[in-house]
């Protein structure tokens, strides 16, 4: 299993940012003012907060993309195999009824090569991200509304070994 850190990225496939701790951090300074504590309290406080360091970050909930859990969206849930092959071989694709396979034969441009970096238009997981939620403009990709934010995280993992994978090969 293959876990690599990501960046958390929401529906549109924009990066979270952890805007809660900053507005707690400001709301906690803002409490002590209206409380009335003299500044030397306040000061005294804040000597003693780095003399013991400051807290540990806390952990994110959201777990990093996992590859094999996205190659299990992309060859299932997600559909994405239908058009781009099993596991990416756009040579490889499922047993479809005779009106999609037609359909997919039918489109242009064709599905891309996402084993070939050099053929690929996105060059960024935000942009993955938001083609695979909203659809790609100017081709057949329709929007898959129906993965989770961590099938997605997990898919677009995926499709970065995939990437990388494809580069390793020589022509």
């Amino acid at each position: 299993m293959l876990r690599t850190a990501l960046t958390e990225i929401d529906w549109k496939g924009d990066v979270m940012i952890d805007s809660m701790g900053k507005l707690l951090r400001g709301l906690s300074l803002a409490g002590f003012l209206l409380v009335g504590l003299p500044a030397s309290q306040l000061i005294d406080m804040s000597e003693m907060n780095a003399w013991a360091g400051s807290p540990p970050s806390p952990k994110s909930t959201k777990e990093a993309g996992d590859a094999e859990r996205g190659r299990a969206a992309f060859n299932g849930k997600g559909v994405c195999y239908y058009c781009h092959g099993i596991d990416g071989n756009k040579d490889q694709r499922p047993q479809l009824a005779a009106d999609t396979a037609a359909l997919i034969a039918q489109l242009n441009p064709p599905p891309v090569d996402l084993r070939n970096p050099k053929a690929l238009y996105l060059k960024t997981d935000k942009q993955r991200a938001r083609a695979i939620r909203e659809g790609h403009p100017g081709t057949g990709m329709f929007p898959d509304t129906t993965m989770t934010n961590q099938e997605l995280t997990d898919t677009l993992t995926y499709l970065a070994l995939l990437r990388r994978e494809g580069a390793l090969k020589k022509p």
